[in-house]
Parts: C-alpha cells; sequence; structure tokens
C-alpha cells in the first residue's frame, strides 16, 4: 500500500505538472448549414492549443510545487513503512532467537531433573531418601517439563508471526537456535551523536514535505486574486471541399486570449486563502510534533540502553554465581553436608537466572532495534 501511494502521488504530481505546459490537439470538423438556401459545407483541420493559462502570478506553479512536496511527504512515509518492517523483522528474530535459547535452557534443566528424579527413585527404594525429597524432585521435573511445552509452543508462534512479516517459508539455516553474542551482535550507540541525526527520520521529513506544500498552497490561493489569462488558438486549413482541404490557399488560424478578472466572489477567494493559512499552521504543528516524538523517542531509548547495559553485565555475573552455587551445592549434598531443601534453592535460582539472563539480552538487543528505528535507520555514517 506505502508503494502504490507513491505511485498515485508521482502520478498526481505529473498531473499537475502537464498544466504548466500547453496542450495540443488535433481536431477536424465538418459543418452543414442548409434552410431555405442550398446547404453548404464547411470542412476544417487544425493543430489546436486548448485554454493554456499563462502563469503570471504563480498559481499553475505553486499548485505544480505543493503536488511535487506531496510526492515527497508519501515517498518518505513509504521509507518509514520500510523503516517499521526492518524492526519488526529484527525484533521478532531476536524473540525467536530468545525463546529458542530458553527452550534449550529448559529442555537441559528437564533432563537433568529427570536424571536425578531416577536417582531419587532408587534411593526411595532403598530408604536412602524420604518422600518428600522425592516429591519435591518431582516438583523440578514436571516444572521444566511444563517450561519446555511453553517454549516450545512459543518458538512455534515466532516462527509464524517471522514468516507473516516476511510474506512466505524461510531456509532454517538463516534461523537463530539462541540469543548469544554471535547472534546478538548489533553495534552500541557511539558516543557524541549529533542531534541532527533525526533529520533522517521518514516521519520529520514527511511532516517538512508537507509544511513546504501548505506554503506554495498559500501561493496558489492567493494567486486566484489576480487575473488568469489563457489562451486558445490553432492553426490548419478550412475548405469547402473535403478533397481539397490541405490545397494551397486553405490555411486558416485563430487566436483566442481570454482574461478573468475576479471582482465578486462571495467571499470564496478569501475563505480559499485563509484555509490555506490553516493548513500551513496544521502542518506546522505536525512538524513541531514530529521533532519533538522524534527527541523523546530516543531520549527513551538512550535512558533504557544505558540501564540495560549494566543489567546485562549485572545478569551475566548473576547467573555465572548462581550456577557456581548449584555446582557446589550438589557437591555439598552428595557429601552428606548440606539438605536437600539447600540443593533444591540453588537449582530454582540457577535455572531462574538462566532465564533472566536470556531475558536482558533480548531487551538489550530490541532497544538497539528501537534505537536504529527512532534515529531513522541506524546511526551509522552516510556517505
Amino acid at each position: 500500500m506505502a508503494v502504490a501511494n507513491v505511485d498515485r502521488a508521482r502520478a498526481q504530481y505529473r498531473i499537475q505538472r502537464a498544466d504548466r505546459l500547453p496542450s495540443l490537439a488535433v481536431q477536424g470538423q465538418m459543418e452543414r448549414v442548409g434552410g431555405d438556401v442550398p446547404a453548404t459545407e464547411q470542412y476544417t483541420a487544425g493543430l489546436g492549443v486548448t485554454a493554456f493559462e499563462l502563469d503570471l502570478f504563480g498559481r499553475v506553479r505553486n499548485l505544480s510545487q505543493a503536488a511535487l512536496q506531496q510526492y515527497f511527504a508519501v515517498e518518505e512515509n513509504r521509507r518509514s513503512a520500510q523503516l517499521s518492517l526492518v524492526a519488526e523483522v529484527a525484533t521478532a528474530w531476536l524473540m525467536l532467537g530468545a525463546d529458542q535459547d530458553l527452550l534449550r535452557i529448559a529442555e537441559a534443566t528437564l533432563a537433568s531433573h529427570e536424571d536425578s528424579l531416577r536417582l531419587a527413585e532408587a534411593r526411595h527404594r532403598l530408604g536412602g531418601t524420604s518422600a518428600l525429597e522425592l516429591a519435591q524432585t518431582r516438583t523440578l521435573v514436571e516444572a521444566a517439563r511444563t517450561d519446555t511445552a511453553r517454549y516450545a509452543s512459543q518458538v512455534a508462534r515466532d516462527l509464524n508471526a517471522l514468516e507473516l512479516l516476511v510474506g512466505g517459508a524461510l531456509d532454517a539455516g538463516l534461523l537463530p537456535q539462541q540469543l548469544d553474542d554471535q547472534v546478538a551482535a548489533m553495534p552500541a550507540l557511539p558516543a557524541g551523536l549529533p542531534a541532527d541525526v533525526l533529520l533522517r527520520r521518514p516521519d520529520i521529513m514527511a511532516a517538512e514535505h508537507q509544511l513546504l506544500a501548505a506554503n506554495a498552497n498559500i501561493g496558489a490561493a492567493r494567486a486566484a486574486f489576480f487575473p488568469s489569462i489563457s489562451l486558445t488558438g490553432s492553426v490548419g486549413s478550412a475548405s469547402g471541399e473535403l478533397s481539397g482541404l490541405f490545397e494551397s490557399g486553405t490555411r486558416m488560424w485563430s487566436f483566442v486570449p481570454t482574461i478573468s478578472l475576479p471582482i465578486f466572489q462571495g467571499g470564496r477567494l478569501r475563505a480559499g486563502l485563509g484555509m490555506a493559512n490553516a493548513d500551513r499552521d496544521i502542518a506546522l504543528a505536525q512538524y513541531e510534533k514530529a521533532i519533538q516524538s522524534g527527541f523523546r523517542e530516543v531520549a527513551d531509548a538512550l535512558a533504557e540502553h544505558e540501564a540495560l547495559e549494566i543489567q546485562v553485565r549485572s545478569q551475566r555475573a548473576l547467573a555465572d554465581a548462581a550456577n557456581e552455587a548449584e555446582r557446589l551445592s550438589q557437591a555439598r549434598y552428595d557429601a552428606g553436608l548440606d539438605s536437600f531443601v539447600t540443593l533444591l534453592d540453588a537449582r530454582r535460582s540457577a535455572y531462574a537466572a538462566r532465564q533472566s539472563l536470556v531475558s536482558t539480552r533480548l531487551a538489550e538487543q530490541s532497544n538497539r532495534v528501537a534505537l536504529y528505528k527512532s534515529l531513522g535507520g541506524g546511526w551509522r555514517e552516510q556517505g
């Protein structure tokens, strides 16, 4: 739809621009006059100019300029739709990688807990463990099994969403299997980025072109107060016989200038100028709003960007500590130094820390995608 709108705006501009050039048409006519006198016939053929307006006061030129700016604005709207699609695809791709990672963690945790359950069942049969400890181990298994099923469903939904955005089936080799450093490799925002990078935003550029179009419409509305001069003329031949239409001595021409001077329009011209001024004020407000919204989106994304960098580092350290605590707790439990409750807490903490690390990394990368979109297509210098 965005591309079709660009084609329509381009055609509209060409139509408006054509008014700045005279229109030529070939005409042929046969006229028969009769009555109480013998009927006579008159044949004419010629090349004519149809009502070409001399643009002395810029009305046609301003209308053409307004149509051109409208075309530029629609083109920026198309680029905005493209940037949104790129951001949506990137976000869906990252979500698929994160859910694949969560599914892998859940499957590995389920396999580990199932091994622990088999060992607990064997020890319970030999009287080496209590029924409470066996039941607690089963809760870990079933919780991991539930997560595995949930993440498997979410992976399928992510894949469906990605295929919908792309518009077709995807090559399996292009899909992420997890959200690691190689997959989540969007560069960080460089320091000292100039504020004029916001001028790349297509919504701001579209609003600017709308403002320019509104200004051009004011010029056209003002020019409507002045006289308009239209020319109609033709050159060709005329003859009473069709066979002698193009013989020598049959040349003819006509030239009809028409001057229209507005005197009383019932307030139509002033109302048109007032509406053009109001449209300009609206376009100016929309332009200011687009700039303010752009600054806010970038500021929000930057604030979240700094916080997420700290969270990722902290969450990675937390996951490493939780994994080490689980390993040490398992060793102490096997040596009979800790209770199963302590091991149970360590396992749950490590599992939750691994999941939180994936979620935090997904948030960090999604924030960089949001920065890419809010900055109008990234922050790299364009040649």
